[in-house]
């Protein structure tokens, strides 16, 4: 019988309830979606292998240098400096390290000369002033000694000429090796063993005088000379000619270059090639 039926009992007729049934079973919630997953990125090009020489740059530059290094940098620049000067020393005097005896000794000899020499311009000097001071006469020891001064300097002007004991030095070069420098230090060297009056050839040689290589010889103070190149010079053969037979100096220099040498002591040497005396334009003496 259905409730809406007449005679049908309500709830409230005093009947027992009813037993509930089982529960509604409540339905999972969905599980969410994974996320897709995203795709793997592209790669690019494999980089390139670095070569040797690149990963040689790439380690040097840019550079990282410390205030140690630099300091090291500085003293290996010293040290480096100081032994390329001693290398150098060194190789200047091999050439008497390896002299005999008698090499050397000649080598003092002629420096024991040139101390001599100097020692006797300073006496005769002093003796001069000894002179001029205890002379009578001051006004003529005083002339005399003038014209003795402009004799000799006339002679190292060039402007006289001068005759003496000295030595002949005859430079063959048939093969065309000697060139000027060579023969400037023949100058010089003569010069430095106490030699008064130099001429090469025909050229007289004084204090401004300068040597140049010019075509098919040399050039004195712009005037041509050619082979054979004949030194006369007036001075102490015993000092000239040692000065030049040294070891390492000018003949055997000139000997290297397949150039023939040779020196001749004279008892007279007669040096007549003569530079013209020139008037100064402007300078006059601080006595006038």
């Amino acid at each position: 019988m259905r409730d809406d039926e007449p005679g049908a009992q309500g709830p409230d007729s005093g009947d027992a309830p009813r037993p509930a049934g089982p529960p509604r079973r409540q339905p999972l919630p969905e599980a969410a979606p994974e996320p897709a997953a995203e795709p793997p990125p592209e790669e690019g090009p494999a980089p390139a292998e670095l070569t040797g020489r690149q990963r040689l740059v790439k380690g040097l530059w840019p550079p990282r240098v410390t205030r140690a290094q630099l300091t090291v940098a500085v003293l290996l620049f010293v040290l480096g400096l100081g032994l390329a000067i001693q290398v150098r020393s060194t190789n200047d005097t091999g050439a008497l390290r390896g002299a005999r005896q008698d090499d050397l000794v000649r080598i003092l000899d002629e420096l024991d000369d040139r101390t001599e020499r100097l020692e006797d311009e300073k006496q005769r000097l002093e003796d001069q002033r000894t002179e001029l001071e205890n002379s009578s006469d001051q006004a003529e020891e005083a002339r005399r000694q003038t014209v003795e001064k402009e004799r000799q300097l006339g002679i190292l002007a060039g402007n006289v000429a001068a005759t003496g004991p000295g030595i002949t030095v005859t430079v063959q070069d048939a093969a065309g090796t000697v060139r000027a420098d060579m023969l400037l230090d023949a100058v010089q060297e003569l010069r430095a063993a106490g030699a008064e009056a130099i001429q090469v050839n025909d050229v007289r040689v004084v204090a401004g005088t300068y040597l140049s290589d010019g075509s098919g010889g040399v050039n004195v103070d712009g005037n041509k000379i050619t082979r054979p190149y004949r030194f006369k010079v007036v001075g102490n053969p015993q000092d000239l000619e040692p000065a030049l037979n040294i070891p390492g100096g000018v003949v055997q220099t000139l000997e290297k270059g397949q150039a023939t040498v040779v020196v001749t002591r004279e008892e007279k040497i007669v040096v007549d090639a003569l530079r013209p005396a020139e008037q100064p334009d402007y300078a006059r003496s601080s006595n006038e």
